[in-house]
């Protein structure tokens, strides 16, 4: 069999996603596409179109067509089973049967098209092949964002340099002004009346007097302290004027200083709970998110000192309407976690068939829009050994000679893949970064708060340890504590599942279509 193109067409004959799999023109594939609609029949019972040239294999999936073109050479058996291998893959990655989502999916869907067809022919796979395929991670890419990232840094690390010698220079010249201000206004105190019209409060240069009394006075000493007073009072009591400001203005100066020399200012925003709040709005009918955080102490020399894990599952509905089900979990078993439900919630159902729902059925699950969803179960644990921790961290502070050198750590466990992983480390007092020796990943140096961050992008089987090598000026072996460490997982201690949602009104009909969302996120997490 030759495939010569897969497609998703509306009835009413608008492409929606098209893959061709041997050379033809545009002009062609968008004419054969452009026949199809006019060739289906109403009322037929078979699903292929013959023509002259091609023939057209084809599925209805809702308001659309699934659609192959063949040639009439092909085997039509075979491009039937092709044919239900697409219509399977095409609803795992499209949430909704429609243009939009087929839209929003396309290149998803093209992927997939690529793993059952090559070169127009099919090829043996299944489903859940196809799936891993695509989700398969590339190393390449992975180590394309870190080299990206390491730029973005090391050039931010530059500017910052360039930004202090700037903010030096000018403060220098401030403190070499201010030292000429002082003996000028001093000596002018002592003058009389005549030379009234070079003295700064009355000088037509301002806050600073003119040119000429400036070079005439500036090498003057000063006479007393209550001349200085004096001229402090008179400073104080000047207009407005042209002079330069110091204070808030200072750091817009040094940022117009820095585009002038053709710098690319990034101002660094902290994200504030409102950003990080920001979530797109669900548009599935329900959305269920597990989530648990973790707060963790570990000890500098090994062991933990506290570790408490609070989990919360919740639901959001998209409709009122909808709120009329009951949720169907499994829960992964362990015997360290207790779990609570909330007080609307029956029970006695949940402890003997695993289902969340209210102890009133009549009435409907609230639709949690306004927030984090509504809450229907809680767990804990606040017990566990050092083998159940995601991550821990030795630091081996060492001074030799004028020097401390630091070597951290890491030791990931294999339970949980880490996203975003950040390790910060304190530092004492410097005047610039640290001088990093070795760094599995990325780091930053964070001069205002005196924090090294170590980065590492993703934590998996390829590089459950690593370490980072960096050296400062000889300090004690306590400035380095404690050391605060984030990180992402979408594995949880609980193991908790959702398996479907049970409708009680419409007469037990379809499952209702719903998303889980599941994370593991830590609130503090430090070695001590």
């Amino acid at each position: 069999m030759v495939v010569l193109a897969a497609s998703i067409v509306s009835k009413s004959g608008k492409v929606l996603v098209s893959r061709q799999y041997v050379d033809m023109s545009r002009i062609r594939i968008e004419g054969l596409l452009a026949a199809f609609p006019k060739l289906v029949g109403m009322g037929k019972q078979h699903t292929y179109i013959e023509t002259d040239n091609v023939r057209y294999v084809y599925q209805p999936i809702e308001a659309l067509f699934l659609l192959l073109v063949t040639t009439k050479q092909s085997n039509i058996l075979e491009d039937l089973d092709t044919l239900r291998m697409l219509s399977k893959l095409v609803p795992e990655y499209s949430m909704s049967l429609d243009e939009d989502g087929i839209g929003r999916a396309a290149f998803e869907l093209i992927f997939a098209f690529d793993e059952v067809i090559s070169l127009g022919h099919k090829e043996s796979v299944t489903v859940a092949q196809v799936k891993q395929y695509c989700e398969m991670e590339s190393h390449e890419e992975k180590l394309h964002k870190l080299v990206m990232q390491s730029k973005i840094n090391d050039t931010k690390d530059v500017m910052k340099r360039k930004a202090n010698e700037i903010d030096k220079s000018k403060i220098e010249k401030t403190r070499g002004e201010k030292g000429g201000f002082s003996s000028m206004s001093s000596m002018g105190s002592r003058l009389d009346s005549s030379f009234s019209d070079m003295s700064i409060s009355h000088g037509s240069g301002g806050g600073f007097g003119s040119g000429p009394s400036f070079g005439m006075l500036s090498d003057v000493e000063p006479i007393n302290t209550k001349a200085k007073d004096r001229s402090r009072s008179s400073v104080t009591a000047a207009p407005k004027s042209s002079g330069m400001k110091l204070g808030k203005s200072g750091k817009n100066q040094l940022m117009e200083s820095l585009k002038a020399e053709g710098e690319d200012i990034i101002e660094d925003v902290k994200p504030t709970g409102q950003t990080r709040a920001a979530v797109a709005a669900p548009t599935d009918p329900f959305t269920l998110t597990v989530e648990e955080k973790l707060n963790v102490a570990l000890r500098r020399d090994g062991g933990i000192s506290s570790f408490d894990m609070q989990g919360t599952l919740s639901l959001q509905i998209l409709n009122q309407e909808d709120g009329f089900v009951q949720v169907q979990i499994e829960t992964g078993g362990n015997p360290d976690i207790l779990f609570k439900t909330h007080p609307n919630i029956n029970r006695e159902l949940f402890n003997s068939e695993s289902i969340l729902g209210l102890k009133r059925p009549d009435q409907p699950f609230p639709t949690g829009q306004g927030g984090d969803g509504v809450g229907l179960l809680r767990w804990r644990m606040q017990r566990a050994d050092e083998s159940m921790v995601p991550l821990t961290i030795n630091c081996w502070p060492s001074v030799s000679g004028n020097e401390t050198y630091v070597s951290i750590e890491y030791e990931a466990s294999s339970m949980f893949d880490l996203t975003n992983v950040i390790i910060s480390v304190p530092l004492p007092a410097l005047r610039d970064a640290p001088i990093v020796k070795q760094c599995d990943g990325d780091w930053r140096y964070d001069s205002r708060n005196s924090v090294v961050e170590w980065s590492i992008l993703l934590i998996d089987n390829s590089n459950r340890s690593g370490s980072m090598e960096f050296v400062v000026p000889p300090v004690d072996s306590s400035v380095f504590f404690p050391i605060s460490v984030q990180f992402a997982a979408t594995t949880t201690y609980s193991g908790l599942k959702v398996n479907g949602m049970i409708p009680l009104r419409g007469g037990g009909g379809a499952t209702p279509r719903f998303v889980q969302r599941t994370q593991l996120i830590t609130q503090n997490y430090q070695v001590v």
